[in-house]
C-alpha cells in the first residue's frame, strides 16, 4: 500500500500543531481530573503513532472498501442502540470485553470516508434529484442512530459535516443559497417552538437548556455551569492563576464547574493560563482547520479533497461549538474540545482523521 514518496510533502507543521494541542490537553486534564492523566496521555501516544502508520497508507486504497466503512458504522451505531451501555441519562457506549467506546464519534471520520469516495464516484451526477436524495438517505440512517441515543450535539456535527462534504463535492452555489434561505428562518422557527412550554421537539432536559440560555433569571440552576466557566476563565485574565494552583477563589477548586475534564477544559485552561493559554488553544485549533484546507485545495482527487476538507471542518465546527459553550455564546451542550477533552475514542477518532489528512497531502497534489 506503499509508494513511491517524498518528505518535502509531508505535513510536519500539521504533526506539530496537533502534537501542541495534545500536550495542552494532558496538561489541562492532569489539573482538572489527575486520576485521567496517565489514560489521556496513553492515548495521546496511541493516536500519535496511529496518525503515523495511518499516513503512510495510499488513502485511495483504503476508500475502495467505503461501502464496509458504511456497513461497519451503522452496525455500530445499531448496537449502541440494542445494547449500549448506558450513563447519564444516555445510551451512547458499546462494552466489549474490557474495551468500552463511543461509535458516534467514529462515524464522524467513517461518514466522511464514505462520502469521499461515493461522492467522487458519481461527482458528474452530484447535482441531480436522484444522487442528492441518495446522499441524504444514507446520510439520515446513521445520524438517527446518533440522535436516537440520544445525542442532538453530535448530531447538529453531523449535520454541519455533511453541509460540508457536499458543499466541497460540488454541489450546485444556486441550491446551497435557495437551501440556506430556507434553513435558516426555519431553524429560527424550530427554536422559537422547542422553547413553547407544551413542544415535543426536545426531551425535558434539552428544551431546559435551550430556555435557560435565553431566560437565564428564571433558570438560574441550569444556567450556573455556563457561568462559572465565564468567571473561571475572565479570573484568569492575562497569564492566569497558574498550574493547579490552590487559590481558594479559583472556580476549579471549588468545584464550580462539572465536567470540567470533558466539557469545561477549557474553562480549566482559562483560568489557570488565561488568556495567552485560550488564545494558544483558538490559534492551534484555527491553525490545525485551515491546514487542513490547504491540504484539501491541492489534492489530486476529489476524495482526497472531501477527506482534508471534512476534517477541518469537524475540528473547526466541534472546537468552536465547545469553546462557545464554555464561554456562553451558544446554550449548553456535551462536546468534547478536539484533542483537549478527555475521551479516548475521540481523540483516537481525531488522530486517525488526520491521519488520512497527512496521507493526502503526502500523495501529492494539484501544484506538482
Amino acid at each position: 500500500m506503499l509508494r513511491k514518496l517524498r518528505i518535502k510533502d509531508y505535513d510536519f507543521k500539521l504533526v506539530l500543531m496537533v502534537t501542541a494541542l495534545s500536550i495542552i490537553g494532558v496538561v489541562a486534564i492532569g489539573s482538572a481530573e489527575e486520576s485521567l492523566l496517565t489514560r489521556q496521555l496513553a492515548g495521546v501516544i496511541a493516536g500519535f503513532f496511529l496518525m503515523i502508520a495511518i499516513s503512510f497508507f495510499n488513502y485511495s486504497l483504503v476508500l475502495k472498501f467505503y461501502w464496509v466503512w458504511y456497513g461497519i458504522n451503522v452496525a455500530l451505531l445499531t448496537m449502541v442502540w440494542v445494547m449500549g451501555a448506558t450513563g447519564g441519562g444516555a445510551r451512547r457506549w458499546l462494552q466489549i470485553g474490557g474495551l468500552r467506546f463511543q461509535p458516534s464519534e467514529t462515524a464522524k471520520i467513517l461518514l466522511i470516508l464514505f462520502f469521499a469516495q461515493f461522492i467522487m464516484k458519481y461527482r458528474e451526477k452530484l447535482n441531480t434529484v436522484r444522487m442528492i436524495g441518495s446522499c441524504i438517505l444514507l446520510f439520515a440512517l446513521p445520524v438517527f442512530l446518533v440522535l436516537k441515543q440520544p445525542d442532538l450535539s453530535t448530531s447538529i456535527v453531523l449535520v454541519v459535516l455533511f453541509c460540508v462534504i457536499m458543499f466541497v463535492g460540488g454541489i450546485s452555489l444556486k441550491l446551497v443559497f435557495g437551501v440556506l434561505a430556507i434553513a435558516i428562518p426555519a431553524i429560527a422557527v424550530l427554536i422559537s417552538l422547542a422553547i413553547q412550554p407544551d413542544s415535543t421537539l426536545l426531551r425535558d432536559f434539552q428544551q431546559t437548556r435551550l430556555l435557560a440560555f435565553f431566560y437565564p433569571e428564571e433558570y438560574p440552576d441550569y444556567i450556573r455551569q455556563q457561568q462559572n466557566s465565564v468567571k473561571a476563565i475572565a479570573s484568569g485574565i492575562l497569564d492566569g492563576k497558574g498550574y493547579k494552583n490552590n487559590e481558594i477563589t479559583s472556580v476549579k477548586n471549588g468545584n464550580f464547574v462539572a465536567e470540567d475534564e470533558t466539557d469545561f477544559i477549557f474553562a480549566v485552561i482559562g483560568e489557570e493560563f488565561g488568556f495567552k493559554g485560550s488564545l494558544t488553544v483558538i490559534l492551534l485549533l484555527f491553525g490545525i482547520s485551515l491546514d487542513c484546507i490547504s491540504v484539501a485545495r491541492k489534492s489530486k482527487d476529489l476524495a482526497g479533497s472531501i477527506i482534508a476538507a471534512g476534517m477541518g471542518g469537524l475540528i473547526a465546527i466541534q472546537g468552536f461549538i465547545n469553546i462557545g459553550v464554555a464561554t456562553l455564546i451558544i446554550p449548553n451542550t456535551g462536546l468534547p474540545l478536539p484533542f483537549v477533552s478527555y475521551g479516548l475514542t475521540s481523540l483516537l477518532s481525531l488522530f486517525m482523521g488526520t491521519g488520512f489528512v497527512l496521507n493526502v497531502r503526502l500523495q501529492g497534489g494539484k501544484n506538482k
